[in-house]
C-alpha cells in the first residue's frame, strides 16, 4: 500500500471514529427512544465514504484493507491495547494461548498511532538485555511490518519454542536510523523484588512487576526493611508494565489506611468501589512513589492511590496511562476483537486511559527521551543530554523530597508544599547507596 493509500485509510478511520463518538453523545444527551436510527444514520455516512473511495480513488483500492485500516483505526483511537483478529489470526492466538511459549519480554501497545511502541522491557529478558526500552518503536518482525498489524498478533509472532530467534527492526530515540536486532525466545520470569537501604533511614523496595501475589511479597519486604532500621520508604514502581490489577489495589492497601483506592466501571458493568481496608496496612511512616513511562497498569493504580489519597508524593515521569478490563469479543466472520469493556479510576475519577498519574515532582528518567512527550514525534523529540553513568536523578529527588529539600514543580495544578521530616545527614554509606542506578538504561 503506498504513502497517499495510507493516508486514505487513516482519514476513512477518523471520519468513522468522529461519527461513531458523534453518536454516541447523541445517544447520552437523548432518550433512546427519541430516535433510535441516528447511530445508523452516522455510519450510513461511513458507507457513502466508503463507497466512494472505491468508485473515485485515484486507482483501484484494496477494499479489504481499507476495511481492516478503518477498523484499526477506530480500535487505536479508543483502546491502545485493542485488536482485531481475522478468523485464521484468532485460531492460531486461540491455540498460543493454550502452549507455554516462550517470548522476548516486550510489552507493545499503540497508544501513540498506528506505530506499535515498547511500554517496557521486562528486566533480564531477552528484550531488556539488547537494550529495548520504553519509548521505541518496532517497526517489522521477521520481516513483516507491523503498521497495519493487529497488537495480539504482533505477539503472538514474538512467542515460539525456547531457543529459537525473531528478528526485530527498531526505531529508537536519538538514533535516526531503524536497526536490526536479533533476539531469542526464552523462557520470560518474574523479576524479583529488589531491597535495600537507600540511605541510614530510608528502605528502597523496587518491584518490577505486580503479578498475582507480588502484593503479598511486596509486604514481606517491607517487613524486612524495617527491620535493619527503615523509618521511610521509598516504593519503585518504574518499569513495572506488567500485572493483575487487583495486585495494584492489594499494594496501595498496605498503606493506605482509609479512602478510596479506585473505582471500575464500564457500559455492560456496574461500578465497583475499592476501599483500604485499615486492618491490611503494614506501614505507617513517610513514603515516596517512583513512576516512569514504563508504570503500567496496577502499579498506576496504586501510585494513583497513594497519591491522590496524600498518602505518599510521585517522583519521577508520568505514567503510560491504562488500566482497564479487557475480554475477548467473536465476530461472525469467525475472528474476534480484544478490547477494553471497563476502566479504572482515580480516587479523583480520572480514567488513567485518558490521564496517567501525573508525579508531583517531574524528573527525566529514561535516557534518551525528553521529558513531555504528548503530540510529538519521536523524530521531532529533542533528548536531553546523556547522564553519567551509575546517575539516578529520580532516586536523588525521591531522597531530597523526603529530607525537605526539594522544591515541587508546576507538573500538577494546586500543588501543595510538602510536609517532610527533619532533614537526615548524608552517611558515606549512604553515598554510595544512592549510585545504585536500578534498572540498567540503555548504553
Amino acid at each position: 500500500m503506498n504513502r497517499a493509500f495510507k493516508y486514505v485509510v487513516v482519514g476513512v478511520s477518523s471520519i468513522l471514529v468522529a461519527l461513531i463518538l458523534a453518536g454516541s453523545l447523541v445517544g447520552q444527551s437523548q432518550p433512546v427512544s427519541e430516535d433510535p436510527a441516528a447511530p445508523y444514520r452516522h455510519l450510513s455516512v461511513y458507507a457513502e465514504v466508503f463507497a466512494k473511495i472505491k468508485s473515485d480513488y485515484v486507482e483501484e483500492p484494496d477494499m479489504k484493507n481499507v476495511t481492516l485500516g478503518a477498523i484499526n483505526g477506530l480500535l487505536i483511537s479508543i483502546d491502545p491495547f485493542a485488536s482485531y483478529l481475522n478468523a485464521d489470526q484468532y485460531k492460531q492466538y486461540t491455540k498460543a494461548k493454550e502452549l507455554k511459549r516462550a517470548a522476548v519480554g516486550l510489552v507493545l501497545s499503540r497508544k501513540y498511532g498506528y506505530e506499535i511502541n515498547v511500554v517496557d522491557a521486562i528486566l533480564g529478558s531477552p528484550a531488556d538485555k539488547a537494550g529495548i526500552s520504553t519509548g521505541d518503536i518496532v517497526e517489522s518482525i521477521n520481516g513483516i511490518q507491523t503498521r497495519d498489524m493487529p497488537l495480539a498478533f504482533a505477539d503472538l509472532l514474538l512467542e515460539g519454542d525456547p531457543g529459537t530467534t525473531v528478528d526485530l527492526t527498531v526505531l529508537r530515540l536519538r538514533k535516526p536510523d531503524p536497526v536490526t536486532i536479533k533476539l531469542t525466545r526464552a523462557e520470560i520470569k518474574s523479576p524479583p523484588i529488589v531491597v535495600r537501604m537507600a540511605d541510614n533511614q530510608t528502605g528502597l523496595v523496587q518491584v518490577y512487576d505486580l503479578s498475582a501475589g507480588k502484593a503479598a511479597q511486596v509486604a514481606a519486604a517491607v517487613k524486612e526493611i524495617e527491620k535493619r532500621g527503615a523509618k521511610r520508604l521509598i516504593l519503585d514502581l518504574r518499569h513495572d508494565a506488567v500485572s493483575a490489577d487487583e495486585e495494584g489495589i492489594a499494594l496501595a492497601n498496605l498503606f493506605l489506611g482509609k479512602g478510596t483506592i479506585a473505582t471500575l466501571q464500564g457500559q455492560t458493568m456496574p461500578k465497583q468501589s475499592f476501599e483500604a481496608d485499615p486492618a491490611k496496612v503494614i506501614f505507617s511512616g513517610p513514603m515516596v512513589v517512583l513512576t516512569n513511562r514504563g508504570t503500567l497498569g496496577a502499579a498506576e493504580i496504586a501510585a494513583a492511590a497513594l497519591e491522590d489519597n496524600k498518602r505518599a508524593e510521585v517522583v519521577g515521569e508520568r505514567t503510560f496511562g491504562d488500566a482497564a478490563v479487557r475480554k475477548v469479543i467473536r465476530t461472525e466472520d469467525g475472528g474476534a476483537v480484544l478490547l477494553a469493556v471497563a476502566k479504572y479510576y482515580s480516587p479523583l475519577g480520572k480514567a488513567f486511559q485518558e490521564t496517567p498519574v501525573v508525579p508531583e515532582f517531574l524528573v527525566n528518567d529514561i535516557e534518551g527521551q525528553p521529558l513531555e512527550e504528548e503530540d510529538v514525534e519521536p523524530d521531532q523529540q529533542a533528548a536531553p543530554p546523556a547522564r553519567k553513568p551509575g546517575e539516578d536523578p529520580v532516586l536523588k529527588k525521591a531522597l531530597d523530597v523526603l529530607n525537605g529539600v526539594a522544591p515541587v514543580t508546576a507538573a500538577r495544578s494546586g500543588a501543595q508544599p510538602v510536609t517532610a521530616p527533619v532533614p537526615v545527614a548524608p552517611t558515606p554509606e549512604s553515598v554510595k547507596e544512592q549510585a545504585d542506578p536500578g534498572k540498567k538504561k540503555l548504553p
